[in-house]
């Protein structure tokens, strides 16, 4: 739930690159992102693995950025105004989350 209210505040920092709805879409969309993530996301890393590997791991971000394009796609109500700005904020989802995380377990 925490990531959704980030997820609705950073739609709303990044306005009109991204746009969500309603706090009820950003939620949908999290749990979306999350299920892509579990499933599809450690596909994607065994089969870009040589890729990955001679990026020195920096394709593991392309394949992020690709996850949220995708929850994008699955979810409607939702509006992201391409790859640039689709990194941007999957970047900035994953520091926040990650952030405020670590403060919850301190």
């Amino acid at each position: 739930m925490l990531t959704a209210v980030i997820a609705y505040g950073l739609s709303m920092l990044l306005k009109p690159h991204i746009v969500i709805d309603s706090y009820s879409t950003a939620l949908i969309f999290v749990i979306v992102l999350a299920i892509l993530n579990a499933i599809v996301k450690p596909l994607l890393i065994i089969l870009t693995l040589p890729i990955t590997i001679l990026t020195l791991g920096i394709f593991l971000l392309i394949i992020n950025v690709f996850m949220v394009i995708l929850a994008d796609k699955f979810v409607s109500g939702i509006h992201i105004d391409g790859f640039l700005w689709a990194f941007i904020f999957g970047v900035l989802l994953s520091f926040a989350s990650s952030a405020i995380s670590n403060l919850q377990k301190r």
